[in-house]
């Protein structure tokens, strides 16, 4: 059957498909630091994360089986819930570890202990919404040859602290 606005030439369909399941948030502890000397106080967060794909449809209706992709955010999810978030690349805070695995944070005239699993240490400047979802994202597309393969061409990574406060990354494949 060929519908009127086809015109009777084969389309390219392209979709998104939005994840923003129950699963995919996590409660966290953490602190934005400002400047050498200023930070915020240690508190906590109901984070959220939302993910966008979109690609072509394929003959079969669907965009790719995004359920990996959508059960790696879940996992991140759940390795970060209730724990304590720490910068492990920040120019301000220097981290150590005691004989016990436990940490030591110095940060300017400020020295604070955190027991080793109460904390998750990131490959972040921050722990700014701005990095978490650059993290998820990364994360997610890797070296791009998984996306690329399933026809995924672009990735949109929110994460949310709270209602009306997100930050995205964005992912595109331009090959």
């Amino acid at each position: 059957m060929t519908f009127p606005f086809s015109f009777g030439l084969p389309m390219s369909r392209t979709t998104t498909i939005e994840l923003h399941k129950e699963e995919m948030k996590f409660s966290a502890g953490h602190f934005t630091i400002f400047s050498a000397t200023h930070r915020e106080n240690l508190h906590g967060h109901n984070f959220t994360v939302y993910v966008a794909l979109t690609g072509a449809v394929v003959e079969n209706g669907l965009l790719s089986d995004y359920g990996p992709l959508k059960q790696a955010v879940i996992s991140r999810c759940r390795a970060w819930n209730e724990t304590f978030l720490l910068p492990g690349r920040s120019p301000y805070l220097r981290l150590e570890q005691d004989v016990r695995g436990d940490y030591l944070a110095r940060f300017h005239d400020e020295e604070l202990r955190f027991l080793a699993r109460d904390v998750t240490v990131l490959p972040v400047e921050n722990v700014t919404l701005e990095e978490l979802a650059r993290v998820f994202g990364e994360e997610l597309v890797a070296d791009g040859a998984v996306l690329k393969s399933s026809g995924i061409t672009r990735v949109v990574v929110k994460c949310a602290s709270g209602p009306g406060q997100w930050s995205s990354w964005e992912w595109e494949n331009h090959g």
